[in-house]
């Protein structure tokens, strides 16, 4: 087996880096790598992001969302928490989740922290997770990622996880809500987050015998390509959520009650119809045929409705308090 490590906090490059190590050279070796992200929200490859994201919460704090190519629920990231990936040759049969967290498991208990398998994909202390794992299989390999909740900010993690209770009607997988807790309260020592990951990594490496991997250069312009072209567009990581349906309800300060009723394909307005109680000059039809084909995006939209005036199909509505409507 080898061992690479990131060192980047770039939630893109290290999906990128992920994505080159699992099709690139060497197909029948194993490979191994620790990387971390910081204030991120990584969403499984099935997920329909604009339901598991408090998009007000990512705009406000400026955190990234990212799309991974395994399967699985939604996850924030920040320098707390640690993520391994195992890469190896798949033999067929289903999947299984045990074989890459053993190893992981094994090296916690060096550290005093007796961590258990739970359901399909998860590692838990007391009952309660600190790591979620997933897996994405493609031509006889199989890519394992896991996450290891160390000293992340858990108020963090709910909040940004957390949207509103519209009405969400959706053809993806929506994240099942755990309790969670921190590793660092159950190590023996009191290490920072720094330190135990060089632990971690000690005990991975000696436990399996690892030797590092280096990537060439072409490699390594390889990612930056993917990274750049694919894991930091908006197309990848809001677009190719699956269709859904959303009714939103607000109540809008000089407008009065909003309700607006979105079919959303490809993260774009395939149908927009608005309700509600407020007055009009012109029928708010026309402002969501304007909007049709649209993506779901601030840019987007600002763009879409420069130099329409929001207020003479909703009274009271300005352009800034439409986009709110749509997006949070």
């Amino acid at each position: 087996m080898r061992y690479l490590e990131s060192g980047s906090t770039d939630p893109y490059y290290n999906l990128a880096l992920e994505q080159v190590v699992f099709d690139g050279p060497g197909q029948d070796t194993a490979c191994c790598m620790l990387w971390q992200n910081d204030n991120t929200i990584v969403v499984g490859k099935h997920q329909n992001t604009l339901q598991e994201v408090n998009m007000a919460y990512v705009r406000e704090h400026n955190v990234r969302v990212a799309r991974r190519l395994s399967g699985g629920g939604a996850v924030y990231h920040d320098l707390g928490n640690v993520n391994f990936t195992f890469i190896a040759p798949h033999e067929g049969g289903g999947m299984d989740f045990s074989v890459f967290c053993r190893p992981v498991a094994a090296a916690l208990a060096e550290l005093g922290v007796q961590a258990e398998l739970s359901g399909r994909n998860d590692m838990t202390i007391d009952g309660k997770k600190f790591s979620g794992n997933s897996q994405y299989v493609k031509r006889g390999r199989v890519m394992h990622h896991g996450t290891i909740l160390y000293d992340s900010d858990l108020s963090v993690v709910g909040q940004a996880l957390w949207v509103p209770e519209d009405k969400f009607t959706s053809k993806g997988l929506s994240s099942v809500r755990s309790r969670v807790t921190n590793v660092r309260p159950y190590v023996k020592e009191d290490l920072p987050t720094g330190q135990f990951l060089v632990r971690l990594r000690q005990a991975l490496v000696s436990a399996y015998d690892m030797e590092p991997l280096v990537l060439k250069e072409e490699q390594l312009d390889e990612v930056v390509r993917l990274r750049d072209t694919l894991y930091s567009t908006w197309d990848w990581n809001f677009g190719a959520s699956p269709p859904c349906q959303i009714v939103k309800k607000r109540r809008v300060e000089g407008c009065g009650q909003l309700e607006l009723h979105m079919d959303v394909e490809q993260g774009r307005l395939n149908t927009l119809r608005i309700y509600g109680d407020f007055f009009s000059l012109d029928e708010p039809e026309e402002l969501a045929r304007l909007l049709l084909g649209c993506p779901l995006e601030e840019g987007a939209l600002r763009e879409r409705l420069s130099g329409v005036d929001p207020g003479r199909y909703c009274r009271g509505m300005d352009l800034d308090a439409l986009c709110r409507a749509l997006l949070q």
